[in-house]
């Protein structure tokens, strides 16, 4: 058979042959693409410039730079990328088309670039990104919600996740990294915590609108006797008794019955329909219904404390900022209501 191809162009036909070849293999391998020179970020701001300008000098006056290093950049670009960018057989340099389709390109990097650049800054200077707030029951009311608002309005960027969890399995959340802050009135006692008390309120009689015990005035938890007691499930986990049936009877409080709700809402509803009293942090003002009242009382007051706890190895200027932020609301009254009735007025102030 004869053959097909010219002796002159036989080596060069085995060349193209051989390279498709070898192109095919490489599909089937499992490769990625990457260019066969270095590709300058620089490069590309300058051949947009010029690109723009269709003018050396003029884009070098804009860029700020001599003209012959310009033009050796671009030639460079050229070189690099293997084809010619510019038309420089006029008078005036003109894009090729090679050109026009880099140039698209090369504004959309420096666009997606840029718009890289300032999302990382932001988020790690704390502006943006996100931040996963866990919390009791037994805090969503009160301080926190003034907090939260507070954080929104420093770092409205911020994506804020609220996972509600219970006492038992909050800390548990915080050592798995499911959570980046705790806000809890338990203790946060583990190595690998960094934990600060915000807040201390003091405890309050919840009693149902109407009732006096002892007269005006605040009362002693002594004159509680003969009341049922509801109680829910205490945030301070370093007790196994219930803190507030053991204060109770210390302050000569013997109740009556006791009844166990879930969660402090549910007591506060009880209390309002007249079923018992209970006490709770003074900051549950802020969540009772109009049919209750919040007494003030005489007596050993062990308080309710607030605390935001993080894991130590974890740094980020979300958490950081969420900390200095808490504490300067901290030092706030956390509310504030009128004294309409001696014994019922509730002024909370932070206490450090």
């Amino acid at each position: 058979m004869p053959d097909l191809i010219p002796s002159g162009y036989q080596s060069a036909a085995g060349s193209i042959i051989d390279r498709r070849c070898i192109n095919r293999s490489r599909i089937g391998a499992k490769s990625h693409f990457s260019l066969d020179f270095r590709l300058d970020v620089r490069q590309l701001r300058y051949f947009i410039a010029v690109a723009e300008e269709l003018h050396f000098g003029r884009a070098a006056a804009r860029l700020d730079i001599a003209q012959p290093p310009l033009s050796r950049q671009i030639a460079e670009l050229e070189a690099g990328i293997g084809v010619q960018l510019f038309d420089r057989s006029r008078s005036q340099i003109r894009l090729t088309q090679a050109g026009n389709v880099l140039q698209d390109h090369a504004r959309r990097l420096i666009e997606h670039l840029e718009e890289a650049v300032r999302e990382t800054r932001s988020i790690g200077k704390g502006r943006a990104g996100r931040l996963r707030i866990g919390f009791s029951n037994c805090v969503a009311s009160g301080a926190l919600p003034r907090w939260i608002r507070s954080y929104r309005q420093a770092f409205p960027e911020v994506d804020l996740v609220f996972s509600p969890h219970t006492p038992k399995l909050l800390q548990r959340a915080l050592i798995r990294g499911e959570i980046d802050i705790a806000v809890t009135r338990q203790l946060l006692a583990d190595d690998a915590f960094h934990a600060e008390q915000m807040l201390h309120e003091p405890l309050v009689v919840a009693a149902e609108a109407g009732m006096v015990y002892g007269g005006p005035g605040p009362c002693t938890l002594a004159q509680l006797s003969g009341s049922t007691l509801i109680t829910y499930p205490s945030c301070d986990m370093r007790k196994a008794d219930d803190p507030i049936l053991s204060l109770c009877r210390s302050q000569g409080f013997e109740p009556a019955h006791l009844t166990s709700v879930p969660d402090m809402c549910t007591a506060l509803a009880l209390v309002a329909m007249g079923a018992g009293v209970a006490l709770v942090p003074a900051s549950a003002e802020a969540i009772s219904p109009p049919e209750l009242r919040l007494h003030l009382y005489i007596g050993d007051n062990p308080g309710a404390a607030l605390t935001i706890g993080a894991r130590l190895d974890n740094r980020s200027p979300q958490i950081l900022q969420f900390f200095e932020l808490t504490r300067r609301e901290a030092r706030r009254p956390v509310y504030t209501r009128p004294a309409a009735e001696p014994g019922y007025a509730v002024i909370l102030e932070a206490e450090h």
